[in-house]
């Protein structure tokens, strides 16, 4: 089961997800991002604090995005990833395609970094 929050916070709009993600879940991750673009953020950091497990339906949420946000100049960044979460990333090469971060101020600066 999962949780997902948005609130918005220096011009950025920030996902948290409590819980996990899974194949049922991860259309809600799916709307919940699609909100964040639709409502024309461009700058969106997922709090992935008390996010305990993602499946291979949740990482494909964040795979489907990559394209457009590249299209659109909207920059993403994940932070708080659990060391279990956080290698399931690395195995399959996602932190390569993602931008990563340990904690949430460095998550806020590199996406201003990346908005220049």
């Amino acid at each position: 089961m999962v949780h997902i929050k948005r609130l918005q916070e220096s011009g950025n709009d920030i996902i948290a997800i409590i819980g996990e993600i899974d194949a049922s879940s991860s259309i809600e991750l799916d709307l919940t991002i699609a909100k964040s673009v639709g409502d024309g953020f461009a700058k969106i950091l997922v709090d992935c604090t008390a996010l305990e497990y993602i499946s291979s339906a949740g990482l494909g949420v964040f795979m489907s995005y990559i394209e457009e946000f590249q299209e659109k100049e909207i920059r993403m960044v994940l932070f708080g990833l659990k060391e279990k979460v956080a290698n399931t990333f690395v195995i399959l090469g996602l932190a390569d395609l993602l931008h990563i971060c340990s904690s949430k101020e460095e998550a806020k600066k590199l996406i201003d970094e990346l908005s220049v």
